[in-house]
Parts: structure tokens; sequence; C-alpha cells
């Protein structure tokens, strides 16, 4: 397992990333300061400029702390636990999340993938 660090405001998440190509082919990209969008009050997203590979599967479970991919360039922050019929590729999961929705807030946000 691969481990990187979310910076979010004034607060630092360590988060552990699955060992699998598209997890590599993010990694090369590291760090990225990103504007990420708020949507269905449940996760932030951000279009990245590469394509990443894939390897998607369906979950019927979102949890706090999962870090997706949706399609093959939307990175995915989910802060709240949920039920989905959509296809994500895994990335990784933020290690403790318990803060994770207060930190992100309401709204966009800038965050720190490092």
């Amino acid at each position: 397992m691969l481990s990187i660090e979310i910076v979010i405001g004034n607060e630092t998440f360590s988060a552990t990333l699955y060992d699998n190509p598209t997890t590599e082919a993010f990694l090369e990209q590291l760090p990225l300061t990103l504007e990420m969008s708020e949507l269905n009050g449940n996760e932030k997203y951000y279009y990245l400029s590469n394509s990443l590979p894939t390897n998607v599967s369906r979950s019927s479970n979102i949890h706090a702390g999962d870090l997706m991919l949706y399609g093959d360039s939307c990175l995915v922050l989910f802060y709240e636990n949920f039920s989905t019929s959509y296809s994500y590729t895994p990335l990784g999961q933020i290690d403790e999340p318990n803060s994770l929705a207060d930190a992100v807030g309401n709204g966009n946000i800038e965050i720190t993938f490092r």
C-alpha cells in the first residue's frame, strides 16, 4: 500500500492508496493543488487534464474518505457515506475521515495532494 497526504485548509489527512496502474499514474502527477467543485452534498471533484488508466467497478456503497476516479479523468473525494449506482475506479481511502466533512465544508475548495 502507498500513502499520501491530503491537505484541506489547515488540516492534513493521511490516505492509503491501492497499488494499481491508476494510482501509479495519479502519483506521477503529484504534488497537485486543485480547486475541487462541490457536487450533491457528498463529494468534491476535479477533471484532471490527463486521462488515467481505469479499472472500473461498481460499488453499491461509498464511504466518507473514498478517493476515486469517475470516467478516466474525474478525481472524486467523497466526504459522506451513501449508496450509489455509479461505477468508479478506486484509488484509495483517507485513513481517518472523521473530520473530513467539516474540513471540506460547502462549496468549492482548494485541496492539495502530496
